[in-house]
């Protein structure tokens, strides 16, 4: 898939100019080199990310770089698996509610919140990973976040009478369609935050208070 390289900020073409040699722990130089390689993937893709650049931007040489991830790919994977625990960690605090639709409300804000303020890891979580792992992928995410909420469709499906073994298969479709629209508005930027959750949940809600407990496809399949 063919990506768009994002501009670099101003300031972060100013960054980019060989940063004066810091000395730092061990700990610190690989806080600085995930800062970096996080904001530099984000802007560029994984293929427009040079190992060169990183070191540039961090002063140092580019053996630093391999002695702490072994390579682009060893700190690309670092990076993206940080992101992913950032944001199911964001999703799992946010769900504080009682009643399912709180927690769709809650779930669908808090994935929002990460795209309004998280924005370079959220481009690098939707990125197609170049890294050979069924893990750190788009996807993968989703399936994560999908499991965490699955539980709470299943009790509501008992209590309703529908067929909890249903819950995986609509809490991958609710979880995909708020994280594609995530994915939109990225770009979007409108309408507000809130208002973006807000018609989501009523998508969702109100489609789920009325399921038909046996649906059939109305047109035939030739």
């Amino acid at each position: 898939m063919t990506e768009n390289v994002l501009p670099l900020p101003t300031a972060s073409k100013a960054a980019a100019k060989t940063a004066p040699r810091v000395r730092m722990t061990g700990t610190e130089r690989r806080e600085q080199l995930l800062d970096i390689g996080r904001s530099v993937f984000a802007a560029k893709g994984f293929d427009g990310t040079s190992v060169e650049e990183i070191a540039d931007r961090a002063g140092v040489s580019k053996p630093v770089v391999y002695e702490h991830f072994g390579g682009k790919e060893g700190l690309y994977a670092v990076v993206v698996d940080r992101e992913v625990r950032r944001l199911l960690e964001r999703i799992d605090a946010s769900l504080k509610g009682h009643h399912p639709r709180e927690l769709l409300e809650q779930a669908a804000g808090a994935l929002l919140d990460y795209v309004e303020r998280d924005t370079d890891g959220f481009r690098i979580l939707v990125r197609d990973s170049p890294v050979a792992s069924t893990s750190g992928t788009f996807a993968s995410l989703i399936s994560d976040i999908a499991t965490q909420v699955e539980h709470v469709l299943a009790n509501q499906f008992k209590t309703l009478g529908y067929d909890a073994k249903l819950a995986p298969l609509y809490s991958q479709a609710l979880v995909g369609m708020v994280a594609l629209t995530g994915q939109w508005w990225l770009v979007a930027r409108k309408p507000k935050r809130d208002d973006v959750a807000a018609h989501l949940v009523n998508l969702a809600w109100n489609g789920l208070s009325h399921l038909e407990h046996k649906p059939a496809l109305r047109t035939e399949r030739r």
